[in-house]
Formats: structure tokens, sequence, C-alpha cells
């Protein structure tokens, strides 16, 4: 399936990444989910077919398009690829990258974007930390300014690709409480003071790799301040709005291939003299799955339609990312359903799906959280 506003160009987009992600993730998908990492070349590769610099401009070494492309590109990563971890591992420079091209200077743009689109190093975000997570406004990492340099103290975590990163865009505060007192640096591997402090465990996501970050008394360079000093609090918020879109859109695309590995099994399994699909409760639990489906991405296309024409709509995003979060658990559940016993063995895709699903009800903004933005936004 594909969304109601794509065209011809689009078609050829997807038959391209299909082709990559067929040729160069999915035969190794398994392995690498198991392993828990993707080789480092992988991004070079996915430079090389122009993958990595889909919705980047051109003079940053970008294939421009615009959040449609992004979207339609990561569906059949995740489609044609089917690792989950290795698609958001491969994207983490989408959440840390946009920042920079809206608000950082030209020199900033050819030191930070450029060699990140060209797969030659791996960008990452870092907003969360260990004191709190949603709550952006409350963040505690302070940047104290020290004549040419920034001096960073505190820590994040959950942060994708935080263990290979080769620079991490960094939520510090350097202003006062709230926030007004939020600023963005750029923090590069190596900066004395800045270390990874742990790997973290997850449930799923196994081949993108999540980190604990510390820095204790990092001294960063004043020119790595990524827009004005106390102004980042509207960039992040600009961020999670897009970031949200990309969680629907990733959603869909993992529920579509959780419906076609039932579909594929139902037609093949046989119980009581006939194949599961010959029974009329298999059959309507597709159905249901197929609507939900639907239904999420008729929502996702429609808010992605609208930013991509410049509106502003925060909180459609939030709904998008809660239907398509809430869908895509119900969707993964009844899959492993289908499949039965086999569908709680590690060797088989529709169990690494039901674990990934779980994370994106948390990811971006819980789903607490987007309904307080829904309600806020419709006055109540």
């Amino acid at each position: 399936m594909t969304y109601f506003f794509e065209t011809e160009e689009h078609a050829a987009l997807r038959k391209n990444v299909r082709r990559f992600a067929e040729k160069h993730i999915r035969p190794h998908a398994h392995a690498w989910e198991e392993a828990g990492e993707f080789p480092r070349a992988l991004y070079e590769e996915a430079a090389a077919a122009g993958v990595l610099g889909l919705g980047y401009p051109e003079e940053v070494g970008g294939g421009g398009g615009d959040i449609t492309h992004v979207l339609a590109a990561s569906e059949e990563l995740v489609m044609a690829g089917q690792s989950v971890g290795t698609t958001v591992g491969l994207g983490s420079h989408g959440i840390a990258l946009p920042p920079i091209v809206r608000l950082g200077t030209p020199e900033q743009k050819v030191r930070f974007v450029a060699p990140v689109v060209a797969g030659k190093k791996v960008a990452a975000l870092a907003i969360t930390e260990p004191s709190g997570g949603s709550d952006v406004a409350r963040l505690r990492t302070t940047a104290r300014r020290d004549g040419d340099h920034y001096v960073v103290d505190g820590a994040k975590t959950f942060i994708t690709s935080g263990c290979r990163a080769d620079l991490v865009t960094v939520a510090v505060r350097t202003g006062g409480e709230g926030h007004g007192g939020v600023s963005l640096l750029v923090v590069e591997r190596g900066t004395p003071g800045f270390s990874v402090s742990k790997k973290l465990a997850k449930m799923g996501w196994w081949a993108s790799d999540t980190a604990e970050l510390v820095f204790e008394g990092c001294r960063v360079p004043a020119a790595n301040l990524i827009g004005e000093e106390n102004q980042g609090f509207y960039a992040i918020m600009v961020n999670f709005a897009t970031e949200r879109l990309y969680l629907a859109g990733q959603c869909v695309a993992i529920a579509e291939l959780a419906y076609a590995e039932s579909l594929r099994y139902a037609r093949e399994r046989s119980a009581f003299g006939k194949t599961l699909m010959g029974h009329q409760v298999t059959r309507h639990k597709l159905a249901d799955m197929a609507s939900r489906i639907a239904a999420a991405r008729a929502l996702t296309g429609e808010v992605t339609a609208r930013v991509a024409r410049g509106e502003q709509v925060p909180h459609l995003a939030a709904m998008a990312k809660n239907v398509a979060t809430d869908m895509c658990s119900a969707v993964c559940d009844e899959a492993v359903q289908i499949h039965g016993g086999m569908g709680y063995m590690r060797e088989v895709l529709v169990e690494r799906l039901y674990r990934d699903a779980r994370l994106y009800p948390i990811g971006g903004g819980t789903r607490e959280i987007m309904n307080e933005i829904i309600s806020k936004a419709l006055g109540y």
C-alpha cells in the first residue's frame, strides 16, 4: 500500500529503497538483531544509494525531497529490510540534524551535516535524562559559558546510536529554569569529559545501539551552539512534531509487515482439516488488522501532507502517533496469536515485531503526553 499523496516520483523512490533494503539489510536482519548491532559500513552503502540524504538540501550533499519522501523510504526500509532496529539506527540522523539544518550557520552545516548524509559520520540526538523523560523544560544538563567554550555537566539516557555517534546534538540548560533557558550544542566524539557510560539492553530494536551518555566538565566550543542561546526549546518542539510523524509511519510499516506475515502463515498452516484461512475467526482477525492499518495510514498521510505544505499541526501529529502506535501494538499482538506457538519463537519475524512495537507508545513522547498536547490544542 502507499499513501494517497504519493506520485510517480515516490514510486521510483520506493523501488530504489526496496532494492537497497532487500540486498543490504534483509539477508542479515536476524543476525544483526541477535548481535545487537549492524556494521558501520552500512551507513556509506545507504548514502551511496541515496537513502541517508533524503530530505536534506543539495548544498550539504543531500538528495532533496520532503517529509513525504522520507516517510515512503522509511516504510520500504522496514518492510523490505525486515529489521526495525537497523532502520532506526540508520536513521538516527533524522532527528539529530534537522535543528542544525534549520538554525545552524553555513559553516556548521558543512562541518556537521555533510559528513553524516555522506555516511562518513553518525549523528544522534540527546534530550532525555535519567531524572526525567518527556518534560524537556526541566532538563538538568547544564552548559556554563567560559570564554569561547561551554562547560557541560550532566547525563543523557535512551540515546539512539549513542554508542557509535561521532556527533551528538545535545539539549542543555544555558539559562534559568523552564523552557526559556534551553539551548542546543553539538558535542563531538573525543571531546574531553564526554563519554558513553553504558550501552543499554532493550526489549526490542536490538540492532540499534542505545546509550547512556555522561558529560563531566566537558568543554565544547561556543561555535558548536546551534541557533541562539536559550532559544533551543522551540527547535526541539518542532523536531518532536516531525519525529512523531516518522514514528507513526514506522508503525504503519511494522503493522503492514506483521499483517503480510500473518496472511502468508494463515494460508500455509493447517488446523482441523483446513488452512487457518479456512476458519472464519482467522479471516475476521485479518480483516480487523487490515482495517486498522488503513485507518492509521489515512490519518498519518493526511497530517504528513499538511506538514509538507508548511502547516504547523503538532496536535495532529500527536493524534497520528497515538492512533498508529495503538494500531501497531494491536496488529502485532494478533499476528503472534495467529502464528500460535511459533509466534513466540525468536526465529519468527512476528515475535521480533511484537517486541519492537512496544517502544512506540513511549518514544518521541509518551502516549499520555500526546493526549496532553491534543487536549490543550482543543481547548480543554
